[in-house]
């Protein structure tokens, strides 16, 4: 009896594992077109196009690195721009890390703006809101408050821009692990899963149409053109509706070549879950019927159990060495060429434990529609935010 069912299980995992491995395949194929595209960028004669930017950075507490990753937005090789902090209140620990900034970089201009007003659900949103009032320039960059940038990332970002018809650039960002494993895990899910997912949709939806939250830079015409950030004031996942809301009001959204970088906390296994579960059921609510498909992504777990249940069968280890050797040369252009994260290149031997990871994330992610985000317990319908 027993021997019939694992016979099942294993056909069955060797089928969704043949899924995932043509979305590897996908996967290969985006990645190696955009490092292509990328050289292709670099060849071609810098731009003299510098229009003066606006630079906001909505704060909260402090993370770690926060402020070298501050510091590296008044380092920028870029003729005139302004940095407007954004608090909800003078008292923010934050606020200190500002003053100092302002202290080693007198010539910058530097401004802190205190933003009261709660206008919705999405306080980072309410405050930039308010921030973009007290903005000087037409040219906007936001991009979260541990995000460390290159020197030359203004000019990398603004570029595309010289085209009217794009009204949003945004940008991939690789991950610094905290201390533990789960710190690292949570950096390999970015640098191979997450990428990748970017790039794959490229490809599938025949352009980008959403933002990312590393770097969101526009044209003040086209936050206009859908209402203003007010629009995104219930989102939760604002980065991505702002790029839809961008992309359906007829602009392009670009993915610029350039990659960011951010820090990430010093995870364990609990609160690591916890943030990959409030991704998940984020992207299960933006994209309900093509999250079901995420299940069909994870071809190595798939592989792994027809291996064990069809008892080492050849056929199977040759499948599980198909797309395990797929599964990390996808983590390798991704980790490397890509995202050129040499940590991230280190702990690619992490890829197994977080494709199992990323399957138990994807079925509890089913099991309610509430998430926790910055200590607060919200409701999550159609993308919108409601306070339990």
């Amino acid at each position: 009896m027993l021997k019939p069912l694992l016979h099942s299980v294993a056909y069955l995992s060797a089928l969704l594992s043949l899924c995932g491995l043509g979305y590897l395949a996908l996967s290969l194929w985006s990645e190696w077109r955009f490092i292509v595209r990328r050289r292709e960028y670099t060849r071609m004669p810098q731009t003299t196009y510098a229009p003066p930017i606006s630079i906001l950075k909505p704060l909260r507490g402090t993370d770690r690195q926060m402020y070298e990753g501050l510091r590296s937005h008044c380092l920028q090789d870029y003729p005139r721009y302004e940095i407007i902090f954004g608090v909800n209140d003078a008292s923010e620990e934050a606020v200190a890390e500002v003053e100092k900034l302002r202290h080693e970089f007198p010539e910058c201009a530097i401004r802190l703006v205190i933003c009261p007003e709660p206008l919705g659900t999405n306080r980072k949103v309410s405050n930039l809101s308010q921030m973009l009032r007290e903005a000087k320039y037409d040219h906007i960059v936001i991009n979260d408050s541990d995000i460390r940038v290159p020197y030359d990332y203004l000019r990398r970002i603004v570029a595309p821009m010289q085209d009217q018809k794009v009204g949003l650039v945004t940008a991939l960002y690789r991950a610094e692990a905290g201390q533990g494993i789960a710190s690292r895990v949570e950096a390999i899910t970015i640098a191979t899963d997450f990428a990748g997912g970017v790039l794959c949709a490229m490809q599938i939806e025949d352009g980008l149409h959403f933002g990312l939250g590393s770097t969101l830079a526009f044209p003040r015409r086209a936050a206009s053109a859908i209402g203003g950030l007010e629009a995104l004031l219930d989102y939760l996942a604002d980065d991505h509706e702002l790029g839809r809301m961008i992309s359906k009001a007829g602009f392009k959204v670009v993915l610029s070549d350039v990659v960011v970088e951010t820090f990430l906390p010093d995870y364990n296994f609990k609160a690591m879950f916890e943030h990959q579960l409030r991704w998940a059921r984020t992207v299960r609510d933006l994209r309900k019927i093509g999250y079901i498909g995420v299940l069909l992504t994870f071809g190595l777990p798939w592989a792994m159990v027809a291996a064990a249940c069809a008892g080492g069968a050849l056929w199977s280890l040759v499948l599980l060495g198909a797309v395990a050797s797929m599964r990390f040369a996808s983590g390798y252009l991704l980790s490397g060429p890509i995202l050129n994260s040499r940590k991230a290149i280190r702990d690619l031997w992490l890829i197994p434990l977080r494709d199992l990871v990323g399957v138990a994330v994807w079925f509890a992610s089913f099991a309610g529609d509430t998430i926790v985000w910055r200590g607060e317990k919200f409701h999550l319908k159609d993308g919108r935010l409601r306070r339990v």
